[in-house]
């Protein structure tokens, strides 16, 4: 009985160790998501000081599609190192009342501030340049905005895309991610 118990616990520890652990506020909590006072132009000093790549990810309480992607990509080893060591994410609840103060000084609650950016669709992500005007709005500002869950190998190649700052360049994303994928 004793062999049994053993194996069990043995073959229920992958469940344990991936397990999803969700906050007081409802949302997935994540040790790359970084809690702040969700000053966009100091979280972004924050990001560069860091050497890294700033990132809003947009979710909601209950969103499935936000489940999926905490489940079966964000857990991916190399998409959470890379979210880990590379970018400096901060989270806005779309329907939350947190405060958040905007690149042009506007300060709103969130569930207010994601009406002025556009955003409607959890999961949603924003990436942004290191530099970014006093008067600018961060929808205006963000490189990329992509809502949606989207499959590990396409998650992976946006990051990818975002370091190697191809926005700046002649290959669009769409483009990217189709030759990498077909020279996979």
């Amino acid at each position: 009985m004793k062999n049994i118990f053993v194996i069990f616990v043995f073959l229920s520890l992958p469940f344990y160790l991936n397990a999803l652990v969700i906050g007081e506020d409802g949302l997935y909590e994540q040790p790359w998501i970084i809690e702040t006072f969700k000053d966009l132009n100091e979280d972004l000093e924050e990001a560069n000081q860091d050497q890294k790549r700033f990132m809003i990810l947009f979710e909601q309480k209950g969103c499935g599609y936000c489940k999926r992607m905490h489940e079966k990509v964000y857990s991916i080893p190399e998409i959470a190192s890379t979210l880990q060591d590379d970018f400096f994410v901060i989270r806005i609840n779309i329907f939350g009342d947190l405060e958040v103060t905007d690149f042009d000084g506007e300060t709103l609650p969130e569930k207010e501030i994601v009406k002025k950016w556009g955003v409607m669709f959890t999961p949603t992500v924003m990436f942004f340049p290191e530099e970014i005007s006093g008067e600018t709005i961060a929808s205006e500002a963000s490189v990329v905005t992509m809502p949606g869950a989207f499959a590990k190998g396409t998650t992976r190649l946006l990051l990818e895309w975002i370091l190697l700052k191809g926005y700046e360049g002649e290959e669009h994303l769409q483009k990217f991610i189709a030759r990498r994928l077909n020279n996979s």
